[in-house]
């Protein structure tokens, strides 16, 4: 046999797997079954794969008898033709086993019109704390789909504000409330959602004890850069959903540029926390390396020069 032909018989053998299937097929076959199993997790597994995240954060000043009060955040249920009423309901009992002070509800409780409203009421009216339980407006509560304000629904706020609140569960609308843990008090400050164009975090701290540490709900997690020189320990947010999908090497493409500044988890900022949540529901039923999560802050004692 002449070089040539055994040049050519060799890379015809080297093509070919051992089962007779040519290599560059079985490539592409293999491509194509790992990427369609990652399609179907990210459909099936993950958007209702619930995780529980719990954080530890120092507070400057913080009244030791609050040393180690806790706070539970849930957030982003969407319920509505997507988000089904289970998935909701094993959200509220993982974050219930928790067992906090504290529960912080932030905003987007429904999705797609009125009909939702009472039923997600009377799931989240399960929840119980010492402390209570708090609840912030988000932007589809105002059926706003953007920043340009737009409403599709109108009185749909007003009608999950009532609803939740006759379920027992406080709305704070730029507003505050005093909570005390053994004669100490903690102040739990609401604002309404970023783009309802009615938010008002001077209204909501107004009248505050410069010592009273302060938690604030707002949907939105832009809203901290509305602080200026106001002080806040620790904000909760939700809004992103971390994105719903988080590729290696690539990103969160479903956030702005500025959002990716607050896709998801712990930020320091001006002295305080941000905690934003990747929330229970979603928009569109596809989560990749995002999952659901139901979130635990725990308040600790500290000083000025521990942070």
């Amino acid at each position: 046999m002449s070089a040539s032909a055994k040049g050519r018989s060799l890379a015809l053998r080297e093509s070919i797997s051992t089962d007779g299937v040519p290599l560059k097929r079985r490539k592409i076959t293999h491509w194509i079954g790992r990427n369609w199993a990652r399609i179907v997790y990210s459909h099936q597994v993950e958007p209702v794969w619930l995780e529980t995240n719990v954080f530890e954060l120092p507070i400057p000043h913080l009244d030791e008898r609050l040393d180690g009060v806790s706070i539970l955040h849930l957030t982003d249920f969407h319920l509505g033709d997507r988000v089904a009423k289970r998935h909701i309901r094993q959200a509220v009992d993982l974050g219930q086993q928790q067992a906090c002070d504290l529960i912080a509800l932030t905003g987007d409780f429904v999705q797609g019109g009125f009909r939702h409203v009472d039923p997600v009421a009377e799931m989240l009216s399960k929840l119980s704390a010492p402390l209570g339980v708090y609840a912030v407006l988000g932007n589809h509560d105002y059926a706003v789909r953007n920043a340009s304000g737009l409403r599709l629904h109108r009185g749909l706020a007003e009608r999950v504000r009532k609803s939740l609140e006759d379920y027992g569960i406080p709305v704070l609308h730029n507003e505050h409330r005093i909570v005390a843990k053994e004669g100490a008090p903690l102040a739990v400050a609401g604002v309404a959602d970023l783009w309802s164009r009615e938010a008002d975090l001077r209204q909501a701290l107004a009248g505050l004890d410069s010592e009273t540490p302060r938690v604030v709900l707002a949907h939105n997690p832009t809203t901290i850069e509305q602080l200026e020189t106001l002080r806040c320990d620790l904000m909760l947010s939700g809004h992103t959903h971390g994105g719903q999908i988080d590729v290696p090497g690539w990103g969160r493409p479903m956030l702005s540029r500025k959002m990716k500044g607050y896709a998801a988890g712990l930020y320091y900022h001006q002295g305080g926390f941000l905690y934003v949540n990747k929330g229970i529901g979603y928009t569109v039923r596809f989560r990749f390396r995002v999952r659901p999560e139901v979130a635990v802050m725990r308040l600790v004692r500290a000083n000025l020069g521990a942070l």
